[in-house]
């Protein structure tokens, strides 16, 4: 591969857009709310942390050594835009808040 099609695709990289979001992560019966500034790599991340073994939630990590890799999985519930990328932040805790309340279940960040 030549260097300038290695700049190019590094460049595309650096100008994709990142999709800020809230998603969920249901093993077995659990299910855990979580967002992310970056939605499609959130999951890649969260399953290298889980195959670790090394989790900071306890109880994620649990059920994910429980019922297998095979029986969870990774579902983005809802994409958070807004005009001011200053007030993203606190979009996704209100929506994070609001997801965690109407499915009844725990927080994946402990």
């Amino acid at each position: 591969m030549s260097n300038a099609r290695k700049k190019d695709l590094l460049r595309e990289y650096k100008e994709t857009p990142q999709r800020a979001g809230v998603f969920a992560v249901a093993c077995g019966s659990d299910r855990w709310i979580g967002v992310s500034r970056n939605l499609d790599k959130q999951q890649n991340s969260l399953w290298f942390q889980l195959r670790m073994g090394n989790y900071p939630n306890a109880d994620l990590q649990k059920a994910w050594n429980a019922n297998s890799e095979a029986a969870c999985s990774y579902e983005i519930l809802e994409e958070v835009k807004d005009d001011n990328p200053l007030i993203i932040g606190e979009l996704l805790k209100e929506r994070e808040a609001a997801w965690r309340e109407q499915l009844g279940a725990g927080k994946v960040a402990a």
